[in-house]
């Protein structure tokens, strides 16, 4: 496997660990704290985390024998997007100032290329 299949599955499973532990934080510890707009907030935070750790644990599959520089770019544009997009709702639901908001459509845009250069990818092999 090639280390950045083994690097980019290791984020992936931290990333999954983390958005389950998230998750559970926000049905449970925060549940009573947040108001539903927060929660909901953080619930969106939490599944466009999950779903990217999957899509990550797919980068790394389709990486096990050479990453391709279409397939850096979806691994490297998922991350970011979590970093991006989800920190950026927790942190809103947690009441940080509404100008953090506007680092969450770049979050968005770093998905929406993560699923582009791995189309990409796929198109070319």
């Amino acid at each position: 496997m090639s280390a950045f299949a083994r690097t980019l599955l290791a984020i992936a499973a931290l990333t999954g660990a983390a958005a389950v532990a998230l998750g559970a934080l926000g049905a449970h510890a925060l549940r009573d704290t947040l108001d539903e707009h927060a929660l909901a907030t953080w619930h969106t935070a939490v599944e466009y985390q999950f779903w990217h750790a999957l899509a990550l644990v797919g980068v790394a599959i389709l990486a096990r024998e050479g990453a391709t520089t279409l397939l850096r770019v979806a691994g490297i544009a998922f991350v970011a997007g979590i970093v991006l997009f989800c920190a950026s709702l927790y942190a809103l639901a947690l009441g940080a100032p509404r100008g953090l908001g506007a680092i969450t459509p770049l979050g968005g845009v770093a998905f929406i290329a993560g699923w582009i250069a791995l189309a990409m990818h796929a198109l070319r092999r």
